[in-house]
């Protein structure tokens, strides 16, 4: 460096950044977003006496795969209340935030009425989502659930509000094929047996419940 030059002058003359490198320019990292979908939901739940349209918008983070989103989205269909008043089932932050489940329903006063989780979150978390719920509900899509379950099951067997539910892998993955930005869907269930279609395919799912009561509430 000349006497009194710029400390950050190249040895060309030219001005760099304090950032840059030498020799070389300074990109800062991109910061990638949550894509938006949109899904028309028209719900047909028999077993529950349910009929209903939900107009729904989910973030899908950069880090999670259609298939885990429309796993999300399952959820919410066989979950969903009939009404509103003991609040809405919404979609949280997801995997921005690693505190919230991916879906929940909390009353006016701000009482968790359901914790809803996809994937296979551990005991420690269930324990806990299970103290501050009135209900917690987990779907799990992987083709390792068995051997999840199996090193989980006795650990949250005390948790009288939780319901954990399989849902086979492969049907998972055909469900993945249904994913666009914007979405028309209909969902239909009917003694156990749910069917998800648009208007060229359709995917039929048996969920397997591995704990909680036979009836969905």
């Amino acid at each position: 460096m000349r006497a009194g030059g710029n400390p950050w002058s190249d040895v060309g003359g030219g001005q760099r950044s304090p950032g840059s490198r030498l020799g070389s320019h300074y990109t800062a990292p991109m910061v990638l977003k949550s894509t938006i979908f949109k899904a028309q939901l028209q719900i047909a739940d028999m077993d529950r006496s349910l009929y209903a349209d939900h107009a729904l918008t989910l973030a899908r983070h950069p880090s999670e795969n259609d298939e885990r989103m429309m796993i999300r989205l399952l959820a919410f269909a066989l979950a969903v209340p009939a009404d509103d008043m003991r609040g809405k089932l919404e979609f949280t932050a997801g995997l921005s935030d690693t505190e919230a489940p991916d879906l929940w329903q909390r009353d006016l006063t701000g009482d968790l009425i359901q914790w809803l989780e996809v994937g296979q979150p551990d005991d420690r978390r269930l324990a806990k989502a299970s103290g501050r719920a009135d209900a917690v509900k987990v779907w799990s899509f992987n083709a390792a659930t068995p051997i999840w379950w199996q090193a989980l099951e006795g650990k949250v067997a005390r948790l009288a509000n939780l319901e954990v539910w399989q849902i086979p892998a492969e049907a998972s993955k055909e469900l993945s094929l249904l994913a666009e930005r914007s979405m028309q869907l209909q969902v239909t269930v009917q003694e156990g047996q749910v069917w998800v279609g648009n208007a060229s395919r359709s995917v039929a799912i048996e969920p397997k419940l591995l704990k909680g009561s036979t009836e969905r509430r």
